[in-house]
């Protein structure tokens, strides 16, 4: 099992390229179920939750070819499996969004209930309830949701309970194929989903009101292909400039989508960067102080993302100060708390969701393991910003989210290595 070794107490200098959004990408690979004709994606991230999600297309019978510019190109025509296994959809959550286009398209599907990490219960049931609004019959039986309508799925007003990414993007790919008008209320306003609707567009869908509460979808018989690039991924962005600012250092994102990280850039300016934005390049400059220690709630966008939440308490570590982290998305999300601890961090957890970070003079290496893909990266963040070196295990995560992580923070300047063993 791969591990990282990292050699701390080096700022992070110098420029990188923002990646594609894994989180846009899986979403928008499971749509191409939904053309008659091939999608071909650019910017794709080599992550391992990408193979996996390409993995489970070519398992359903789809057709992907990679170009020399690595382009993926899907052609679900050749579709013959209407069963997303066990085996692979226990890998990653975002499997699930299978279900709404195989639906959609074919009318009968069964999808495996999803894995992913262990951050909390993160049920499908939003994802249920509204499909069974426009038209479907679901069975829960040997851990698959079995689905069908033999009429082919209607429109409908659905009213999420909640505000659900992966409900809103499943039930809009199957409102683009049902027949007349779905209006989702309560929607969820990420980036991504603005993403998936103008993937969506570029194959023929007609939806509107992406990026607010309401979103409307007027189904069409058929969507064809189309050449789309995915947007850069903001996680990715928002973890490099926290490090950065957690090694007191001097860096510079390029190709990254600025309008996307309102909330997170502010928080840094709070934490006393500077912050420049210039078109898609964000500039940090961290160089010369200490942080001073802020506050920090998790929020559906346009808040703090959860998927921030662990980077940001790892930098609270290193700052000046006491500051408050707030989780309110998961329950179950504070497990790297024990991990900076033994790299020397005081964190005190005042309640399930709640731990208050009082930052220390220096934090000092150790060995460490890695317990769920953003976690993991506030774990290579203690390291980076700590005395001494550290050992972090089950990278397995990071390799799930991060591309070429350690490549990117060798070229940064961090003394970093993978570890075969």
């Amino acid at each position: 099992m791969d591990r990282l070794l990292i050699h701390g107490g080096r700022p992070l200098e110098g420029t990188t390229r923002a990646s594609g959004s894994k989180n846009s990408s899986l979403p928008i690979l499971a749509a191409t179920l939904l053309a008659s004709e091939p999608v071909c994606l650019n910017s794709l991230p080599h992550l391992r939750d990408i193979t996996t999600m390409v993995e489970l297309l070519v398992e359903l019978g789809a057709n992907v070819s990679v170009d020399e510019r690595l382009g993926v190109t899907v052609d679900t025509n050749t579709i013959r499996v209407l069963r997303a296994p066990y085996d692979l959809v226990r890998k990653m959550r975002a499997s699930f969004l299978v279900l709404g286009p195989l639906l959609a398209r074919y009318g009968k599907v069964e999808v495996s209930l999803p894995g992913g990490c262990a951050i909390g219960t993160r049920p499908v049931d939003q994802h249920l309830k509204a499909l069974e609004q426009m038209g479907a019959d679901l069975v829960i039986e040997d851990g698959y949701v079995k689905a069908s309508c033999d009429k082919g799925l209607v429109g409908a007003n659905i009213r999420m309970d909640l505000v659900t990414v992966g409900g809103t993007q499943n039930v809009m790919m199957a409102a683009t194929l049902a027949k007349g008008t779905t209006v989702i209320e309560n929607a969820a306003r990420e980036p991504e989903i603005v993403e998936l609707a103008s993937c969506l567009r570029a194959m023929g869908a007609q939806i509107s009101g992406e990026g607010t509460e309401t979103i409307v979808v007027e189904g069409r018989e058929q969507l064809g292909g189309c050449m789309y690039r995915v947007m850069s991924d903001r996680i990715e962005v928002g973890t490099y400039l926290i490090a950065a600012a957690a090694t007191g250092g001097h860096l510079r994102v390029d190709e990254a989508c600025p309008e996307t990280l309102g909330a997170v850039l502010a928080k840094l300016g709070d934490f006393g960067c500077r912050v420049i934005v210039d078109g898609s390049t964000i500039e940090l400059d961290a160089r010369g102080f200490t942080p001073s220690a802020a506050d920090v709630r998790t929020e559906a966008y346009p808040g703090i993302p959860t998927d921030l939440q662990a980077q940001f308490m790892a930098l609270n570590c290193v700052s000046e100060g006491q500051g408050r982290i707030t989780e309110t998305v998961f329950e179950n999300r504070f497990m790297h708390v024990q991990e900076l601890v033994r790299l020397g961090a005081s964190i005190r957890l005042e309640n399930p969701t709640t731990a208050v970070v009082t930052g220390v003079k220096e934090l000092r290496g150790a060995q460490v393991m890695a317990t769920d893909l953003r976690a993991s990266s506030s774990l290579v963040i203690g390291a980076l910003a700590a005395v001494g070196t550290t050992t972090i295990s089950r990278i397995y995560h990071i390799d799930r989210g991060y591309e070429c992580i350690e490549e990117k923070l060798r070229w940064l300047g961090a003394d970093i290595e993978r570890l075969h063993v």
